[in-house]
Protein backbone atom coordinates (compact mmCIF):
# COMPACT_ATOMS: atom_id res chain seq x y z
CA UNK A 1 0.00 0.00 0.00
CA UNK A 2 1.38 3.44 -0.95
CA UNK A 3 1.43 5.86 1.74
CA UNK A 4 0.21 9.28 1.40
CA UNK A 5 3.69 11.06 -0.14
CA UNK A 6 4.36 8.28 -2.29
CA UNK A 7 0.31 8.55 -3.60
CA UNK A 8 0.77 12.73 -3.79
CA UNK A 9 4.62 12.21 -5.46
CA UNK A 10 3.08 9.90 -7.77
CA UNK A 11 0.64 12.62 -9.48
CA UNK A 12 1.57 15.45 -11.73
CA UNK A 13 -0.18 18.39 -10.58
CA UNK A 14 -1.65 21.00 -13.33
CA UNK A 15 0.79 24.10 -13.61
CA UNK A 16 -0.81 26.50 -10.80
CA UNK A 17 -1.52 28.91 -13.48
CA UNK A 18 -4.22 26.67 -15.23
CA UNK A 19 -5.32 26.14 -11.62
CA UNK A 20 -5.74 29.65 -11.25
CA UNK A 21 -8.17 29.87 -14.84
CA UNK A 22 -10.03 27.23 -13.37
CA UNK A 23 -10.91 29.46 -10.26
CA UNK A 24 -11.64 32.21 -12.39
CA UNK A 25 -8.68 34.23 -10.90
CA UNK A 26 -7.36 37.06 -13.41
CA UNK A 27 -3.56 36.53 -14.21
CA UNK A 28 -2.68 40.26 -12.68
CA UNK A 29 -3.72 38.91 -9.28
CA UNK A 30 -1.63 35.98 -9.51
CA UNK A 31 1.73 35.32 -7.83
CA UNK A 32 3.71 32.30 -8.98
CA UNK A 33 6.23 30.69 -6.11
CA UNK A 34 7.26 27.57 -7.97
CA UNK A 35 4.65 26.11 -10.86
CA UNK A 36 2.71 24.09 -8.57
CA UNK A 37 1.71 27.26 -5.39
CA UNK A 38 0.77 30.94 -5.90
CA UNK A 39 -0.03 33.42 -4.10
CA UNK A 40 -3.44 35.48 -4.82
CA UNK A 41 -3.66 39.08 -4.13
CA UNK A 42 -6.31 40.64 -1.61
CA UNK A 43 -6.99 43.27 -3.48
CA UNK A 44 -9.03 40.85 -6.07
CA UNK A 45 -11.62 40.88 -3.35
CA UNK A 46 -11.72 44.90 -3.49
CA UNK A 47 -11.13 45.39 -7.05
CA UNK A 48 -14.22 42.74 -8.05
CA UNK A 49 -18.05 42.11 -7.21
CA UNK A 50 -18.66 38.42 -7.08
CA UNK A 51 -22.27 37.05 -5.18
CA UNK A 52 -20.27 35.13 -2.28
CA UNK A 53 -20.78 31.14 -2.67
CA UNK A 54 -22.15 28.75 -0.15
CA UNK A 55 -19.85 27.94 2.64
CA UNK A 56 -19.72 24.18 3.99
CA UNK A 57 -17.79 23.37 6.96
CA UNK A 58 -16.33 20.21 7.82
CA UNK A 59 -15.44 19.28 11.43
CA UNK A 60 -15.63 16.08 13.14
CA UNK A 61 -15.65 13.98 16.50
CA UNK A 62 -12.88 14.24 19.25
CA UNK A 63 -9.83 12.98 18.10
CA UNK A 64 -8.60 9.41 18.96
CA UNK A 65 -5.59 7.65 17.96
CA UNK A 66 -7.88 5.65 15.50
CA UNK A 67 -7.70 8.66 13.14
CA UNK A 68 -11.05 10.99 11.87
CA UNK A 69 -9.83 11.80 8.34
CA UNK A 70 -11.35 15.62 8.75
CA UNK A 71 -9.09 17.29 6.27
CA UNK A 72 -9.46 13.90 4.29
CA UNK A 73 -13.07 14.29 4.05
CA UNK A 74 -13.14 18.11 3.16
CA UNK A 75 -10.50 17.62 -0.18
CA UNK A 76 -12.77 14.64 -1.01
CA UNK A 77 -15.96 16.01 -0.83
CA UNK A 78 -14.93 19.27 -2.95
CA UNK A 79 -13.62 16.59 -5.31
CA UNK A 80 -16.90 15.03 -5.18
CA UNK A 81 -18.89 18.24 -5.44
CA UNK A 82 -16.69 18.98 -8.81
CA UNK A 83 -16.98 15.59 -10.33
CA UNK A 84 -20.89 16.58 -9.71
CA UNK A 85 -20.15 19.72 -12.18
CA UNK A 86 -20.39 22.21 -9.45
CA UNK A 87 -17.91 25.27 -9.15
CA UNK A 88 -15.96 24.99 -5.92
CA UNK A 89 -13.08 25.94 -4.31
CA UNK A 90 -11.58 24.28 -0.78
CA UNK A 91 -10.24 26.52 2.11
CA UNK A 92 -7.94 25.14 4.69
CA UNK A 93 -5.39 25.74 7.59
CA UNK A 94 -1.70 25.36 6.25
CA UNK A 95 0.05 22.70 9.32
CA UNK A 96 2.21 23.73 11.90
CA UNK A 97 6.07 22.87 11.80
CA UNK A 98 5.85 21.67 15.29
CA UNK A 99 3.10 18.30 15.30
CA UNK A 100 4.71 17.90 11.80
CA UNK A 101 8.00 16.84 13.02
CA UNK A 102 6.13 15.63 16.30
CA UNK A 103 3.37 13.77 17.23
CA UNK A 104 0.86 14.04 13.74
CA UNK A 105 3.17 14.60 11.13
CA UNK A 106 1.94 15.93 7.96
CA UNK A 107 -1.49 17.08 7.42
CA UNK A 108 -2.80 18.01 3.75
CA UNK A 109 -5.55 15.12 3.70
CA UNK A 110 -4.51 11.79 3.48
CA UNK A 111 -4.81 8.61 0.86
CA UNK A 112 -6.03 10.09 -2.34
CA UNK A 113 -8.03 13.09 -1.18
CA UNK A 114 -5.28 15.62 -0.75
CA UNK A 115 -3.97 18.84 -1.55
CA UNK A 116 -0.33 19.03 -3.53
CA UNK A 117 2.57 19.73 -3.35
CA UNK A 118 1.89 18.17 0.00
CA UNK A 119 5.77 18.58 0.87
CA UNK A 120 5.34 21.97 0.09
CA UNK A 121 2.67 22.25 2.03
CA UNK A 122 3.91 20.46 5.45
CA UNK A 123 7.62 22.35 5.45
CA UNK A 124 8.03 25.67 4.75
CA UNK A 125 5.59 26.40 1.79
CA UNK A 126 5.28 30.21 0.76
CA UNK A 127 7.31 31.10 4.02
CA UNK A 128 3.83 32.83 5.95
CA UNK A 129 4.29 31.08 8.97
CA UNK A 130 7.81 32.56 9.59
CA UNK A 131 6.96 36.31 8.25
CA UNK A 132 4.16 35.69 11.08
CA UNK A 133 6.88 34.68 14.05
CA UNK A 134 9.20 37.48 12.42
CA UNK A 135 6.45 40.11 13.02
CA UNK A 136 5.71 38.81 16.71
CA UNK A 137 9.08 38.64 17.74
CA UNK A 138 10.32 42.14 16.22
CA UNK A 139 7.30 43.40 18.84
CA UNK A 140 8.39 41.35 21.44
CA UNK A 141 12.49 42.70 20.37
CA UNK A 142 10.65 46.39 20.29
CA UNK A 143 9.29 45.97 23.79
CA UNK A 144 12.36 44.88 25.35
CA UNK A 145 14.36 48.02 23.39
CA UNK A 146 11.76 50.77 25.11
CA UNK A 147 12.46 49.14 28.44
CA UNK A 148 16.38 49.31 27.93
CA UNK A 149 15.95 52.33 26.62
CA UNK A 150 14.72 54.48 29.53
CA UNK A 151 11.30 52.78 29.85
CA UNK A 152 9.30 55.82 29.29
CA UNK A 153 6.18 54.38 29.18
CA UNK A 154 6.81 52.93 32.54
CA UNK A 155 6.30 49.31 31.80
CA UNK A 156 5.81 46.94 34.60
CA UNK A 157 8.75 43.84 33.96
CA UNK A 158 6.96 41.86 35.81
CA UNK A 159 3.45 42.76 34.23
CA UNK A 160 4.65 41.43 30.64
CA UNK A 161 2.28 39.14 29.12
CA UNK A 162 3.97 39.17 25.17
CA UNK A 163 6.22 35.90 24.31
CA UNK A 164 8.55 35.63 21.80
CA UNK A 165 7.37 32.69 19.36
CA UNK A 166 9.03 29.85 17.16
CA UNK A 167 6.82 27.24 14.87
CA UNK A 168 8.48 24.21 16.53
CA UNK A 169 7.43 21.91 19.56
CA UNK A 170 10.03 23.28 22.51
CA UNK A 171 9.76 22.39 25.96
CA UNK A 172 12.46 24.21 26.85
CA UNK A 173 11.63 27.56 25.57
CA UNK A 174 8.43 27.55 27.64
CA UNK A 175 10.16 29.54 31.03
CA UNK A 176 13.18 31.10 30.36
CA UNK A 177 15.04 33.97 31.94
CA UNK A 178 16.93 36.69 29.62
CA UNK A 179 18.50 40.14 29.35
CA UNK A 180 21.65 38.51 31.56
CA UNK A 181 25.02 39.21 31.26
CA UNK A 182 25.21 42.95 32.47
CA UNK A 183 23.85 46.63 31.62
CA UNK A 184 24.37 45.86 27.87
CA UNK A 185 22.31 42.69 27.19
CA UNK A 186 19.17 44.42 28.60
CA UNK A 187 16.65 44.01 31.57
CA UNK A 188 16.82 40.84 33.40
CA UNK A 189 13.36 39.38 33.27
CA UNK A 190 11.50 35.86 33.29
CA UNK A 191 10.28 35.17 29.59
CA UNK A 192 9.46 32.78 27.04
CA UNK A 193 7.76 31.22 24.08
CA UNK A 194 4.58 30.12 22.67
CA UNK A 195 4.45 27.77 19.28
CA UNK A 196 3.84 30.59 16.34
CA UNK A 197 0.51 28.98 15.83
CA UNK A 198 -0.53 29.87 19.52
CA UNK A 199 0.60 33.21 18.85
CA UNK A 200 -2.10 36.56 18.90
CA UNK A 201 -0.21 37.68 15.36
CA UNK A 202 -1.37 34.18 14.38
CA UNK A 203 -4.80 34.76 15.10
CA UNK A 204 -4.77 38.47 14.39
CA UNK A 205 -3.75 37.64 10.52
CA UNK A 206 -6.34 35.37 10.48
CA UNK A 207 -9.34 36.62 11.62
CA UNK A 208 -7.94 40.53 9.43
CA UNK A 209 -10.46 41.50 6.49
CA UNK A 210 -7.89 43.97 4.94
CA UNK A 211 -4.43 45.04 5.38
CA UNK A 212 -5.48 48.12 7.34
CA UNK A 213 -7.67 45.83 9.68
CA UNK A 214 -4.65 43.99 9.92
CA UNK A 215 -2.76 46.68 10.82
CA UNK A 216 -5.37 48.21 13.49
CA UNK A 217 -5.18 44.79 14.99
CA UNK A 218 -1.69 44.67 15.40
CA UNK A 219 -1.56 48.09 17.23
CA UNK A 220 -4.67 47.05 19.51
CA UNK A 221 -2.20 44.29 20.87
CA UNK A 222 -1.94 44.12 24.58
CA UNK A 223 1.95 43.24 25.32
CA UNK A 224 2.15 44.01 29.21
CA UNK A 225 0.82 46.32 32.22
CA UNK A 226 2.27 49.75 33.68
CA UNK A 227 3.29 49.98 37.25
CA UNK A 228 -0.39 51.10 37.98
CA UNK A 229 -1.75 48.84 36.02
CA UNK A 230 -2.76 50.48 32.68
CA UNK A 231 -2.22 48.00 29.63
CA UNK A 232 0.14 49.17 26.99
CA UNK A 233 -0.60 48.37 23.45
CA UNK A 234 1.76 47.83 19.86
CA UNK A 235 0.40 51.00 18.89
CA UNK A 236 2.17 52.51 22.31
CA UNK A 237 5.50 50.95 20.85
CA UNK A 238 4.92 52.49 17.26
CA UNK A 239 5.05 48.96 16.23
CA UNK A 240 2.10 47.95 14.07
CA UNK A 241 3.58 49.65 10.98
CA UNK A 242 6.49 47.47 10.85
CA UNK A 243 5.14 44.58 11.90
CA UNK A 244 2.44 45.11 8.93
CA UNK A 245 5.48 45.43 6.28
CA UNK A 246 6.68 42.00 7.47
CA UNK A 247 2.96 40.66 6.92
CA UNK A 248 2.02 42.24 3.84
CA UNK A 249 3.16 39.58 1.34
CA UNK A 250 1.76 36.85 3.82
CA UNK A 251 -1.74 37.78 3.90
CA UNK A 252 -2.49 37.02 0.01
CA UNK A 253 -3.98 33.48 0.47
CA UNK A 254 -1.96 30.93 -0.88
CA UNK A 255 -3.26 28.84 -3.86
CA UNK A 256 -2.62 25.30 -4.87
CA UNK A 257 -4.91 22.23 -6.10
CA UNK A 258 -6.24 18.44 -4.73
CA UNK A 259 -4.86 15.81 -6.77
CA UNK A 260 -8.00 15.80 -8.47
CA UNK A 261 -7.21 19.56 -9.72
CA UNK A 262 -9.68 21.40 -7.46
CA UNK A 263 -8.40 24.67 -6.61
CA UNK A 264 -7.99 25.33 -2.62
CA UNK A 265 -6.59 27.85 -0.49
CA UNK A 266 -4.32 26.77 2.56
CA UNK A 267 -3.81 29.81 4.40
CA UNK A 268 -3.32 30.28 7.96
CA UNK A 269 -2.81 28.16 10.60
CA UNK A 270 -3.92 28.52 14.68
CA UNK A 271 -4.05 25.59 16.65
CA UNK A 272 -7.89 24.93 17.71
CA UNK A 273 -7.13 23.77 21.12
CA UNK A 274 -5.50 26.79 22.00
CA UNK A 275 -6.43 29.16 19.57
CA UNK A 276 -9.09 29.60 17.29
CA UNK A 277 -8.39 26.76 14.81
CA UNK A 278 -9.75 28.30 10.99
CA UNK A 279 -7.91 29.14 8.07
CA UNK A 280 -8.03 33.25 7.30
CA UNK A 281 -10.76 35.18 6.73
CA UNK A 282 -9.35 36.56 4.23
CA UNK A 283 -9.20 32.95 2.25
CA UNK A 284 -12.59 32.01 3.69
CA UNK A 285 -14.07 34.85 1.64
CA UNK A 286 -11.81 34.66 -1.24
CA UNK A 287 -13.14 31.07 -2.02
CA UNK A 288 -16.98 31.88 -1.82
CA UNK A 289 -16.28 34.89 -3.89
CA UNK A 290 -15.10 32.53 -6.60
CA UNK A 291 -16.45 29.23 -5.98
CA UNK A 292 -20.12 28.55 -5.84
CA UNK A 293 -19.84 26.42 -3.00
CA UNK A 294 -16.73 26.58 -0.39
CA UNK A 295 -15.74 23.71 1.57
CA UNK A 296 -13.62 24.94 4.65
CA UNK A 297 -12.73 23.32 7.98
CA UNK A 298 -12.16 23.97 11.57
CA UNK A 299 -9.82 22.22 14.07
CA UNK A 300 -9.79 19.11 16.31
CA UNK A 301 -13.45 18.17 17.24
CA UNK A 302 -16.69 20.49 17.08
CA UNK A 303 -16.13 21.16 20.56
CA UNK A 304 -13.37 23.08 19.40
CA UNK A 305 -13.04 23.80 16.05
CA UNK A 306 -16.74 24.10 15.05
CA UNK A 307 -17.39 26.23 18.12
CA UNK A 308 -14.82 28.78 17.42
CA UNK A 309 -15.71 28.69 14.03
CA UNK A 310 -19.50 29.71 14.51
CA UNK A 311 -19.06 31.83 18.08
CA UNK A 312 -15.50 33.58 17.13
CA UNK A 313 -15.12 33.70 13.38
CA UNK A 314 -18.68 33.76 12.15
CA UNK A 315 -19.05 36.44 14.52
CA UNK A 316 -16.47 38.39 13.77
CA UNK A 317 -16.70 37.96 10.02
CA UNK A 318 -20.87 37.74 9.70
CA UNK A 319 -20.46 34.13 7.86
CA UNK A 320 -23.35 31.79 7.95
CA UNK A 321 -22.33 28.14 6.74
CA UNK A 322 -25.19 26.76 4.51
CA UNK A 323 -24.32 23.13 5.60
CA UNK A 324 -22.43 21.20 8.39
CA UNK A 325 -20.56 17.57 8.19
CA UNK A 326 -19.48 15.84 10.90
CA UNK A 327 -16.79 13.09 9.99
CA UNK A 328 -16.27 10.52 12.09
CA UNK A 329 -14.93 6.31 12.18
CA UNK A 330 -16.11 3.74 13.26
CA UNK A 331 -12.62 2.65 14.73
CA UNK A 332 -12.71 6.24 16.75
CA UNK A 333 -16.25 5.43 17.93
CA UNK A 334 -15.18 2.36 19.59
CA UNK A 335 -11.95 3.73 21.01
CA UNK A 336 -14.21 6.32 22.90
CA UNK A 337 -16.21 3.14 23.78
CA UNK A 338 -13.63 2.03 25.40
CA UNK A 339 -11.77 -0.52 23.27
CA UNK A 340 -7.66 -0.25 22.81
CA UNK A 341 -6.42 1.05 19.33
CA UNK A 342 -4.70 -2.81 19.06
CA UNK A 343 -8.62 -4.46 19.04
CA UNK A 344 -10.57 -2.02 16.83
CA UNK A 345 -10.04 -4.20 13.88
CA UNK A 346 -12.51 -6.51 15.41
CA UNK A 347 -16.63 -5.99 15.26
CA UNK A 348 -17.83 -4.63 18.34
CA UNK A 349 -21.15 -3.31 19.00
CA UNK A 350 -21.00 -2.89 21.94
CA UNK A 351 -18.41 -0.41 22.08
CA UNK A 352 -19.52 1.12 18.88
CA UNK A 353 -22.65 1.60 20.87
CA UNK A 354 -21.23 2.86 24.21
CA UNK A 355 -19.06 5.60 21.65
CA UNK A 356 -21.51 6.98 19.76
CA UNK A 357 -22.55 9.61 22.19
CA UNK A 358 -19.64 11.67 21.59
CA UNK A 359 -21.07 11.49 17.81
CA UNK A 360 -24.38 12.19 18.69
CA UNK A 361 -23.78 15.19 21.36
CA UNK A 362 -21.39 17.07 18.18
CA UNK A 363 -24.34 16.36 15.99
CA UNK A 364 -27.50 17.82 18.50
CA UNK A 365 -24.84 20.62 19.17
CA UNK A 366 -24.95 21.70 15.63
CA UNK A 367 -28.65 21.17 14.72
CA UNK A 368 -29.90 22.07 18.43
CA UNK A 369 -26.98 24.48 20.12
CA UNK A 370 -26.63 26.34 16.48
CA UNK A 371 -29.63 25.60 14.87
CA UNK A 372 -27.73 24.32 11.87
CA UNK A 373 -28.79 21.34 8.87
CA UNK A 374 -25.85 18.28 9.40
CA UNK A 375 -24.95 15.32 7.64
CA UNK A 376 -22.21 13.01 9.53
CA UNK A 377 -19.66 11.56 6.90
CA UNK A 378 -18.70 7.97 7.95
CA UNK A 379 -14.87 7.46 6.78
CA UNK A 380 -14.70 4.13 5.55
CA UNK A 381 -12.33 1.90 6.85
CA UNK A 382 -11.70 -2.08 5.20
CA UNK A 383 -12.56 -3.29 9.15
CA UNK A 384 -15.70 -1.62 9.08
CA UNK A 385 -18.42 -4.35 9.12
CA UNK A 386 -22.25 -3.78 7.66
CA UNK A 387 -23.76 -4.04 10.94
CA UNK A 388 -21.30 -1.02 12.96
CA UNK A 389 -22.53 0.77 10.26
CA UNK A 390 -26.22 0.28 10.20
CA UNK A 391 -25.69 1.33 13.89
CA UNK A 392 -24.38 4.54 13.50
CA UNK A 393 -26.95 5.47 10.65
CA UNK A 394 -29.79 3.99 12.97
CA UNK A 395 -29.03 6.39 16.14
CA UNK A 396 -28.10 9.73 13.82
CA UNK A 397 -31.44 8.96 11.67
CA UNK A 398 -32.69 9.24 15.17
CA UNK A 399 -31.86 12.82 15.62
CA UNK A 400 -33.19 13.65 12.08
CA UNK A 401 -29.78 13.71 10.69
CA UNK A 402 -28.31 11.88 7.70
CA UNK A 403 -25.36 9.90 7.33
CA UNK A 404 -23.15 9.60 4.17
CA UNK A 405 -20.33 6.88 3.88
CA UNK A 406 -17.07 8.36 2.43
CA UNK A 407 -14.33 6.16 0.49
CA UNK A 408 -12.49 9.83 -0.80
CA UNK A 409 -8.86 7.94 1.11
CA UNK A 410 -9.62 5.14 -1.00
CA UNK A 411 -11.18 6.54 -4.38
CA UNK A 412 -11.24 10.46 -4.43
CA UNK A 413 -14.09 12.24 -5.66
CA UNK A 414 -15.57 9.08 -7.04
CA UNK A 415 -16.09 7.78 -2.99
CA UNK A 416 -17.26 11.18 -1.99
CA UNK A 417 -20.52 11.54 -4.05
CA UNK A 418 -23.02 10.57 -1.73
CA UNK A 419 -21.54 12.87 0.61
CA UNK A 420 -21.31 15.55 -1.90
CA UNK A 421 -24.89 15.09 -2.94
CA UNK A 422 -26.36 15.73 1.04
CA UNK A 423 -24.25 18.58 0.96
CA UNK A 424 -26.01 19.99 -1.98
CA UNK A 425 -29.38 19.13 -0.88
CA UNK A 426 -28.48 20.55 2.74
CA UNK A 427 -27.38 24.07 0.78
CA UNK A 428 -30.31 24.16 -1.32
CA UNK A 429 -33.17 23.00 0.57
CA UNK A 430 -32.02 22.86 4.63
CA UNK A 431 -33.06 19.53 6.70
CA UNK A 432 -36.79 18.41 7.31
CA UNK A 433 -36.84 20.71 11.13
CA UNK A 434 -35.85 23.63 8.87
CA UNK A 435 -32.68 24.55 9.28
CA UNK A 436 -30.63 26.49 7.22
CA UNK A 437 -28.12 28.85 7.26
CA UNK A 438 -30.98 32.01 8.03
CA UNK A 439 -31.59 29.62 11.23
CA UNK A 440 -28.06 30.06 12.42
CA UNK A 441 -27.58 31.20 15.75
CA UNK A 442 -24.59 31.57 17.81
CA UNK A 443 -24.05 29.53 21.42
CA UNK A 444 -24.08 32.82 23.57
CA UNK A 445 -24.71 36.89 23.13
CA UNK A 446 -22.46 39.26 23.05
CA UNK A 447 -23.96 41.06 25.87
CA UNK A 448 -23.34 38.38 28.72
CA UNK A 449 -20.35 39.03 30.91
CA UNK A 450 -17.17 36.87 30.09
CA UNK A 451 -18.15 34.06 33.04
CA UNK A 452 -21.53 34.04 31.75
CA UNK A 453 -20.09 33.42 27.75
CA UNK A 454 -17.76 30.53 29.37
CA UNK A 455 -20.54 28.64 30.95
CA UNK A 456 -22.45 29.03 27.76
CA UNK A 457 -20.22 26.97 26.45
CA UNK A 458 -19.40 24.68 29.09
CA UNK A 459 -22.96 23.91 29.38
CA UNK A 460 -24.57 23.60 25.99
CA UNK A 461 -21.23 22.86 23.76
CA UNK A 462 -19.41 20.30 26.64
CA UNK A 463 -22.76 19.61 28.73
CA UNK A 464 -20.62 20.41 31.74
CA UNK A 465 -22.42 20.94 35.16
CA UNK A 466 -20.92 24.03 35.43
CA UNK A 467 -17.15 25.96 35.55
CA UNK A 468 -14.93 26.97 38.32
CA UNK A 469 -12.65 29.73 37.88
CA UNK A 470 -9.70 29.49 40.13
CA UNK A 471 -9.14 32.85 42.03
CA UNK A 472 -6.42 34.33 39.33
CA UNK A 473 -8.81 33.92 36.85
CA UNK A 474 -11.35 35.55 38.42
CA UNK A 475 -9.51 38.22 39.46
CA UNK A 476 -8.55 39.12 35.64
CA UNK A 477 -12.37 38.52 34.10
CA UNK A 478 -13.04 41.10 36.34
CA UNK A 479 -9.49 43.47 35.32
CA UNK A 480 -10.80 42.86 31.49
CA UNK A 481 -13.97 43.88 32.22
CA UNK A 482 -12.77 46.85 33.65
CA UNK A 483 -10.97 48.20 31.02
CA UNK A 484 -13.94 47.55 28.27
CA UNK A 485 -13.08 43.65 26.68
CA UNK A 486 -16.03 42.29 28.38
CA UNK A 487 -18.14 42.72 24.95
CA UNK A 488 -15.47 40.31 23.13
CA UNK A 489 -16.26 36.20 22.38
CA UNK A 490 -14.41 33.73 24.40
CA UNK A 491 -11.82 31.72 23.09
CA UNK A 492 -11.87 28.10 24.71
CA UNK A 493 -8.10 27.04 25.38
CA UNK A 494 -8.88 22.88 26.44
CA UNK A 495 -7.94 19.58 25.35
CA UNK A 496 -8.84 18.10 22.18
CA UNK A 497 -9.49 14.72 23.33
CA UNK A 498 -12.56 15.01 25.51
CA UNK A 499 -15.85 17.20 25.71
CA UNK A 500 -14.36 17.97 29.59
CA UNK A 501 -11.07 19.23 30.05
CA UNK A 502 -9.40 16.08 31.30
CA UNK A 503 -8.53 14.12 28.25
CA UNK A 504 -9.08 10.29 30.09
CA UNK A 505 -12.57 11.20 29.73
CA UNK A 506 -13.89 10.09 26.79
CA UNK A 507 -17.28 9.64 25.10
CA UNK A 508 -19.84 11.87 26.09
CA UNK A 509 -18.85 12.60 29.94
CA UNK A 510 -21.42 14.18 32.08
CA UNK A 511 -21.15 14.91 35.89
CA UNK A 512 -17.99 17.10 35.55
CA UNK A 513 -16.78 20.83 36.31
CA UNK A 514 -14.75 22.98 33.93
CA UNK A 515 -11.75 24.40 35.76
CA UNK A 516 -10.56 28.23 34.26
CA UNK A 517 -7.11 28.81 35.96
CA UNK A 518 -5.99 31.13 33.73
CA UNK A 519 -7.43 34.33 31.22
CA UNK A 520 -6.32 36.50 29.02
CA UNK A 521 -7.30 39.10 26.64
CA UNK A 522 -6.16 39.03 22.67
CA UNK A 523 -7.39 42.63 21.93
CA UNK A 524 -6.00 42.53 18.37
CA UNK A 525 -8.11 39.47 17.82
CA UNK A 526 -11.01 40.43 19.53
CA UNK A 527 -11.19 37.46 22.25
CA UNK A 528 -10.98 36.80 25.57
CA UNK A 529 -8.81 33.26 26.15
CA UNK A 530 -9.48 31.09 28.68
CA UNK A 531 -6.76 28.43 29.38
CA UNK A 532 -8.43 25.00 30.93
CA UNK A 533 -6.80 22.59 32.74
CA UNK A 534 -2.64 21.64 31.70
CA UNK A 535 -3.11 23.33 28.19
CA UNK A 536 -0.27 24.62 27.21
CA UNK A 537 0.84 27.09 24.53
CA UNK A 538 4.23 25.16 23.73
CA UNK A 539 4.04 21.89 23.41
CA UNK A 540 6.95 19.23 23.27
CA UNK A 541 8.55 16.85 21.16
CA UNK A 542 7.84 13.12 22.25
CA UNK A 543 10.28 10.03 22.47
CA UNK A 544 9.62 9.12 19.01
CA UNK A 545 8.28 12.15 17.06
CA UNK A 546 7.54 12.06 13.42
CA UNK A 547 10.81 13.89 12.52
CA UNK A 548 12.26 10.65 13.52
CA UNK A 549 10.70 9.04 9.98
CA UNK A 550 11.75 12.26 7.82
CA UNK A 551 13.84 12.37 5.48
CA UNK A 552 15.57 13.28 2.12
CA UNK A 553 17.34 11.21 -0.42
CA UNK A 554 20.16 12.54 -3.01
CA UNK A 555 17.93 13.64 -5.66
CA UNK A 556 16.24 15.91 -3.43
CA UNK A 557 13.21 13.76 -2.51
CA UNK A 558 11.32 13.64 1.11
CA UNK A 559 10.23 10.34 2.38
CA UNK A 560 8.82 10.26 5.64
CA UNK A 561 5.71 12.29 5.60
CA UNK A 562 3.02 10.34 5.98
Amino acid sequence: MLTDIEIAQACTPEPIEKIAQKAGIDDKYLECYGKYKAKVDYNLLRNEQHEPGKLILVTAINPTPAGEGKTTTTVGLADALSKRGKNVMVALREPSLGPVFGIKGGAAGGGYAQVVPMEDINLHFTGDFHAIGAANNLLAALLDAHIHNGNELGIDVRKITWKRVVDMNDRQLRFIVDGLGGKANGVPREDGFDITVASEVMAIFCLATSITDLKERLGRIVVGYTYDDKPVTAHDLHAEGAMTALLKDALKPNLVQTLEGTPAFVHGGPFANIAHGCNSIMATRMAMALGDYAVTEAGFGADLGAEKFLDIKCRLAGLKPDAVVVVATVRALKNHGGVAKADLNEENLEALEAGLPNLLQHVENITKVYNLPCVVAINEFPTDTKAEVELVERKCKELGVNVALSQVWAKGGEGGLDLADEVVRLCAEGDEQGRSAETFQFAYDDELSLKEKIEAIAKRVYHADGVHFEPAAAKEIAKLESLGFGGMPVCMAKTQYSFSDDQTKLGAPRDFTITVRQVKVSAGAGFVVALTGSIMTMPGLGKAPAAFKIDVDETGKISGLF
